[in-house]
């Protein structure tokens, strides 16, 4: 493939306006078009990148020739927009997570396979750059062997940061488990075990605890225990119960190994830091004026995303493997689900299995 590629983004809202941005940013990429069925999504995607849109994706993929398909609707829309997407013939970047639960995930590997269609799922902690560098140097052996690990990741969830600006955040589809497939374990656990698999190959959940802070309808608090069966327990902890204030992103991953110990905060570059700050500041000032913000330069975090499209994109170039596909995205959907029923709290768990039921069998 040596023509530029034919990109669209389904799903227009904060995430996938972030994307939207990052492709129209990439070389060998063109953005064709945009499919949300809100008005105010469409018409900044048409600002930002001067691209078509549609209401529906389906007219979208009936229209457009694309070769790559970006997924970023809600999870519950997972399923369907990537079926659309797979008999249109696209390769599939989808969100994380990639299903709400195991048979989700397993049906979009299944019909990415069936098609012969590359599949991506967008785990960014792994485009970090310093969890890259942990994991340059775990990987050379500074470490020797790791007996312990702990990654966490905590943030404000589906609320906006203060002053909170719009209720709508904290409603919708953002506080509905059997939309979501889940709560903080779910919207952050996966990015997390994601990297705990790239660092120490498969996990066996051991352990897992679920709590409330706040009055939502799913866990805000999560605690869990994991082994790799070869020596190293992994703990993973995450919440919605803490503000974020960007440049800041409240993540770090620490690894005690019998040579040493390593910090992922040692890492942190200081000029993606410096230039966060400046873009942050930079972005309240465009708001107030009415003025679009920039989506992916207040943080590494936003930048991590383009990174991950980017990777995609070369993989599909090459006629390689994704450097994380479906199988990872389905991996880390299912040990997801192992904490959730091994919790003894997760009292909302079975609606979501309720909700998901049937799945379709086949293609659309």
């Amino acid at each position: 493939m040596t023509d530029a590629m034919e990109l669209a983004v389904v799903g227009a809202g904060h995430i996938g306006t972030v994307h939207l941005q990052s492709a129209h940013a990439m070389d060998g990429v063109t953005v064709t078009g945009v499919a949300d069925p809100k008005d105010a999504n469409r018409d900044r995607a048409e600002r930002l990148t001067g691209c078509r849109t549609y209401e529906e994706y389906e007219r979208l993929f009936a229209v457009e020739n694309v070769d790559i398909a970006v997924i970023a609707v809600p999870p519950f829309l997972h399923l369907d927009a990537a079926t659309a997407a797979v008999e249109a013939g696209c390769h599939l970047f989808v969100e994380k997570p990639l299903g709400r639960t195991t048979a989700e995930a397993e049906a979009i590997v299944e019909r990415a396979d069936r098609a012969g269609v590359s599949l991506g799922v967008d785990h960014t902690v792994r485009y970090h750059p310093e969890i890259r560098e942990l994991k340059t140097k775990y990987d050379a052996g500074e470490l020797g062997h790791v007996p312990l690990a702990t990654i966490r990741r905590i943030n404000d969830g589906p609320f906006d940061s203060p002053p909170a600006g719009d209720a709508e955040i904290a409603s919708g589809w953002h506080v509905n488990p059997t939309a979501t497939g889940g709560g903080a374990l779910m919207d952050l656990g996966v990015h997390l075990f994601d990297t705990l698999r790239w660092f120490f190959g498969d996990l066996t959940v051991e352990h897992a605890e679920l709590d409330r802070q706040l009055d939502l309808p799913y866990e805000d608090t999560a605690t869990v225990v994991a082994t790799n069966g070869d020596g190293t327990t992994a703990v993973l902890n995450c919440g919605f119960f803490q503000w974020e204030r960007p440049p800041d992103v409240n993540m770090d991953f620490r690894l005690d190994g019998i040579t040493d110990t390593l910090h992922s905060d040692s890492f942190v570059p200081d000029r993606f830091m410096t230039y966060a700050a400046r873009t942050a500041a930079e972005n309240v000032v465009k708001r107030s004026v009415g003025a679009d913000p920039e989506y992916f330069g207040p943080s590494y975090y936003y930048r991590a995303h383009h990174d991950a499209l980017t990777a995609f994109c070369q993989a599909v170039r090459r006629g390689e493997d994704p450097p994380v596909d479906g199988t990872d995205g389905l991996r880390a959907v299912e040990l997801v689900r192992s904490a959730y029923e091994m919790a003894d709290d997760a009292d909302w768990f079975d609606d979501v299995d309720d909700a998901t039921r049937p799945l379709r069998s086949g293609p659309r």
